[in-house]
C-alpha cells in the first residue's frame, strides 16, 4: 500500500474511532442531560407519547392519563383535582417542569426509573409502547376530605400520620388550585392559568404542609416539657413549675408575661400539667431558660427539626436556631422568637409522644405497581427517624395532653368514647395581623392510630389560646374521628 492510501486510510480509521467516541458519550454520557434540556422538544414529544402511571388513592385515580386525538396522544388528567392539587402537582407540555409527586415521582410515572429496566428491556423486544408506573399513596381519602372540609375558605395546612408506621394520612394545604387547566394541550389557555396561578399572592401552588415554615407558638411547648423531663428539671406532671404574672428576661428590659396578666398559680408557682392545660407562657419560658438553648434545640432536632426529609417530596427543615442567649431562648420554648417549623414537624412531634417517644420517618407513597400490575415495591417498611424522648417521658406528656382536651384549651378536639390528646397553639408573626392558631393532637391516646396537626393561617385571637382551641382543634378532631371511623 502506497503512502498516500496508507495516510487517508489511518485518517478514515480515526474519523470512525471519534464517531464512535462521539456516539457513545451522548447515548451513554450525555443522555440523561440532553433529555432533561428545557429545548429538548424531541424527548418532551416522546415522554407524552407514552402513557404515564397513574396515581391512586384508595383505588383510585387522583392523576392518571386518557388518550386522545392529538400528536401529543395522552392527556394529564386530575379526577379529583384541587383536593389532591399540592400533592399530585401537575405535568404539562406547555407550562413546563412539573412539581409536587409528578416531579419527585417522575422516574416511576414515567417509567423511566430504574426499577423499571426489565420491564423497558421487555417493550423493547416486544415493540410495545412503555408505560409509566402505578403509585399507590398511603393517604385515606376520609381524612383528607374531612380536612379539606375543616378547612374551608381558610388560607392553612393539615397533616395527619400514622405514628406507628410513618404514614401519611393526610396532606391538605388551602388554598388550592385546579391541575387540569394546566395539563391542557391548549397551550395558550394554560400558559394563562400558570401565569395567574404564578402571580395569585395567596400561592396557591404552595404545598404549606411542607414547603411552608411557620413559628409553631405553643404547640412547641410539648418539646419544652419533653426536654425539662429528659433532663431531670421535673420528674412528672404534679412537679411545681415558676407561673407568675411576669417573667423577668435577663440581658433587656423587657418582659415574657402571661396571656392574662395573672399569676399561673398561687404563689407565683404551678404544676407542669396545669402550666400545659392553660399554656402557661412564664412557666415555659422559666423551663427554658434553665435549660438553655443547646438543651432545647438538641431536644427538638430528636423530633426532626434540622432533618431534611422527602415523602419523596422535599420537606423544608424545621429550624430552631443555634446560639440562643437567655431572653431569645425564653421566647424560643415557648415557640417563637425565629423558631419555625413544617405542619408535618408539630404532626412528627405529636406522633413521637404518641408512638412512645419514637419518631417514624413519614412516608407518602405505598405499593408501586407496573403497567402489567406486577408489584414493583410493596409499601415502605416503617422506619425508625429518632428516639425523641423514653417511653416514661412519652406516657408522662401524653397524660398532660389528655388533661389539655379534657381540661385545658383544646376541649373542642374531645371525642365521645376516645382520649385525645392535644395542645393548643398561638402564634405571633406579624404584629398588623392575627396570630396563626395551630392544634397538634392523636387519639386514642392509649393505642394511638393518627396524629394531626392543624394551623389556619391568621386564624388565632392575640395573646389568647382561643383560636387554636377555638379554629384548629374542631378540624384535628374531624380528621381523627375520619380515621378512627369503622
Amino acid at each position: 500500500m502506497n503512502a498516500p492510501i496508507r495516510r487517508l486510510s489511518t485518517l478514515i480509521a480515526l474519523l470512525f474511532v471519534t464517531l464512535l467516541v462521539a456516539t457513545t458519550s451522548i447515548q451513554f454520557f450525555q443522555a440523561q442531560r440532553l433529555g432533561a434540556m428545557a429545548a429538548n422538544k424531541r424527548t418532551l414529544l416522546d415522554n407524552y407519547a407514552r402513557e404515564r402511571g397513574s396515581i391512586m388513592v384508595a383505588g383510585k385515580p387522583i392523576a392518571e392519563s386518557v388518550q386522545v386525538d392529538d400528536q401529543y396522544k395522552w392527556l394529564r388528567r386530575y379526577p379529583q383535582a384541587q383536593l389532591y392539587s399540592q400533592v399530585t402537582g401537575f405535568y404539562s407540555f406547555g407550562v413546563g417542569n412539573p412539581f409536587g409527586l409528578e416531579h419527585a415521582a417522575d422516574g416511576l410515572l414515567s417509567g423511566q426509573a430504574d426499577t423499571l429496566f426489565v420491564q423497558r428491556i421487555t417493550d423493547l423486544i416486544t415493540g410495545r409502547q412503555t408505560s409509566g408506573a402505578t403509585i399507590e399513596l398511603t393517604i385515606d381519602p376520609k381524612a383528607q376530605r374531612a380536612a379539606d372540609q375543616g378547612l374551608g375558605a381558610s388560607r392553612g395546612a393539615v397533616v395527619a400520620l400514622d405514628p406507628k408506621t410513618g404514614a401519611i394520612l393526610a396532606m391538605v394545604s388551602h388554598p388550592q388550585f385546579d391541575p387540569n387547566t394546566l395539563s391542557s394541550h391548549d397551550f395558550d389557555k394554560a400558559g394563562k392559568a400558570w401565569t395567574r396561578l404564578k402571580n395569585d399572592p395567596q400561592k396557591p401552588f404552595l404545598n404549606r404542609t411542607i414547603d411552608q415554615l411557620y413559628p409553631p407558638g405553643s404547640t412547641f411547648k410539648v418539646v419544652t416539657a419533653a426536654a425539662a423531663l429528659e433532663n431531670g428539671l421535673v420528674t412528672g406532671a404534679q412537679s411545681q413549675v415558676p407561673g407568675p404574672a411576669q417573667l423577668d428576661l435577663p440581658l433587656t428590659d423587657a418582659t415574657l408575661p402571661t396571656e392574662n396578666g395573672l399569676p399561673c398559680g398561687p404563689g407565683n408557682r404551678t404544676t407542669l400539667v396545669h402550666a400545659l392545660e392553660i399554656s402557661c407562657n412564664t412557666a415555659f419560658g422559666a423551663l427554658g431558660m434553665e435549660l438553655g438553648g443547646e438543651k432545647l434545640r438538641a431536644q427538638a432536632a430528636k423530633f426532626g427539626f434540622g432533618d431534611s426529609l422527602t415523602v419523596p417530596m422535599r420537606v423544608a427543615p424545621s429550624i430552631v436556631p443555634a446560639d440562643l442567649n437567655a431572653p431569645q431562648t425564653a421566647q424560643a420554648a415557648i415557640g417563637q422568637y425565629d423558631v419555625r417549623s413544617t405542619p408535618l414537624q408539630m404532626a412528627l412531634v405529636a406522633a413521637g409522644i404518641a408512638n412512645q417517644g419514637r419518631v417514624m420517618t413519614p412516608y407518602l407513597m405505598g405499593q408501586v405497581r407496573s403497567p402489567n400490575l406486577d408489584v414493583i415495591s410493596a409499601e415502605p417498611k416503617p422506619q425508625e427517624l429518632s428516639q425523641a424522648v423514653s417511653a416514661k417521658t412519652a406516657a408522662i406528656v401524653t397524660d398532660m395532653m389528655v388533661s389539655v382536651v379534657d381540661h385545658g384549651s383544646g376541649a373542642r378536639a374531645q371525642i365521645p368514647g376516645v382520649r385525645v390528646a392535644g395542645k393548643t397553639g398561638t402564634a405571633q408573626h406579624d404584629p398588623n395581623k392575627a396570630p396563626h392558631a395551630w392544634f397538634i393532637s392523636f387519639a386514642p391516646a392509649d393505642d394511638p392510630r393518627v396524629a394531626v396537626a392543624v394551623i389556619v393561617e391568621d386564624g388565632g385571637v392575640n395573646h389568647s389560646e382561643v383560636g387554636g382551641g377555638r379554629v384548629a382543634a374542631p378540624i384535628a378532631r374531624d380528621v381523627m374521628e375520619a380515621v378512627l371511623q369503622p
